[in-house]
């Protein structure tokens, strides 16, 4: 008999290799000894199995590498280890990869998900009570706030940019398919996560390795757009609970209650690691470098988490401070793993990015 055949309940993580999905991953695994957890990634640039060594040889964990847009793949997926739910996190993710390539973001993060959906509807057409199907988004779907307001469930959608459009047409297509075929579905929005593990074109691990090689710090516009800042190892607590006991149909806001301006939190890093390279104080915001602004830089986001908090009795476990901290050490310790994803493809993208400006 298949070692899948003998858990008790089987789940399909797409986009397990990434930074989000592998937290979740590593979480599910270890908690649940009696679930199978298919691990499903394409592995492109973001996508990384060395972020998931430590539960590799686990005899409930499982491997697939698969693009979501191919259909034939899914279904045999499906067919393969009869899974009780899937939990989506696979999704091109980077705002600025968006803007240059859009229709690379409209394939995955549309047409993915819908051909996911298509397989899920049809092998779980029996029986959807017993299946769910779990749509992890974002917070940029809802657009940009004043300097004053909160992003609840019900903020009308208003997508800024090619990647929001497409994780925001996403969620409604995740919305139909509850309401059309009766599927068990549920999403949540959530704020920027940060932690281990996170693929350096986003701005902490990014400003973390240009601080480390004495790199300029490239800070769009005036730095003073504002974010919602959580810890993704408590977004992966967030998934767990609303995987295992949110309400059907409905959508969760995960934040971290914890917003900050771009150029206060780099100067708060450049501090953090003055201290830990040794380095005199305020050497590292000397790299500060204003570039320009993005367009259509979204210039401000904020969560209102009191639903999740409320219905599922889910808070932030530590402080950004101390994350921040927690984050900083695990990228000086494992330079390894760094210096294995800083490829070729990510240098010539990230001159392009910012160097050219």
């Amino acid at each position: 008999m298949n070692k899948e055949k003998k858990m008790n309940k089987s789940i399909i993580v797409t986009g397990g290799a990434g930074f989000i999905g592998s937290h979740v991953v590593r979480l599910l695994v270890n908690k649940y000894p009696d679930y199978n957890i298919i691990n499903l990634d394409k592995l492109t640039y973001a996508g990384n199995l060395e972020n998931l060594r430590d539960v590799e040889s686990m005899p409930n964990y499982v491997f697939e590498k698969a693009d979501i847009t191919d259909e034939a793949r899914i279904r045999s997926i499906f067919e393969k280890y009869s899974p009780d739910g899937v939990i989506h996190l696979a999704a091109e993710s980077h705002v600025d990869r968006s803007i240059s390539n859009p229709l690379e973001f409209v394939r995955t993060n549309v047409l993915g998900t819908v051909i996911l959906l298509n397989a899920a509807r049809d092998y779980w057409k029996d029986d959807y009570d017993r299946h769910r199907f779990y749509h992890v988004s974002t917070d940029e779907v809802y657009g940009s706030l004043g300097e004053t307001g909160l992003f609840t469930e019900d903020t009308p959608y208003d997508p800024r940019s090619p990647y929001s459009a497409s994780k925001a047409a996403s969620d409604h297509f995740v919305r139909a398919y509850g309401n059309t075929y009766g599927m068990d579905v549920v999403i949540s929005n959530c704020s920027n996560n940060y932690g281990s593990h996170q693929f350096p074109e986003k701005l902490i691990p990014l400003f973390i390795l240009n601080i480390k090689e004495k790199r300029p710090l490239p800070v769009y516009g005036d730095g003073r757009q504002t974010r919602d800042w959580l810890w993704v190892n408590d977004h992966a607590r967030a998934i767990d609970l609303i995987y295992h006991r949110g309400k059907s149909g409905e959508t969760y806001n995960v934040g971290g209650f914890n917003e900050w301006q771009n150029i206060d939190l780099i100067r708060s890093l450049c501090r953090i690691m003055d201290e830990k390279l040794g380095r005199e104080e305020g050497e590292s915001e000397k790299l500060l470098t204003y570039v320009k602004d993005r367009a259509g830089h979204d210039r401000r986001y904020a969560i209102d988490a009191s639903k999740i908090k409320e219905e599922l009795g889910w808070t932030p476990s530590i402080t950004f401070e101390e994350g921040l901290e927690k984050t900083v050490d695990w990228y000086l310790e494992n330079e390894a793993w760094l210096n294995n994803v800083t490829s070729g493809e990510y240098q010539n993208y990230y001159q392009q990015q910012y160097e050219n400006r």
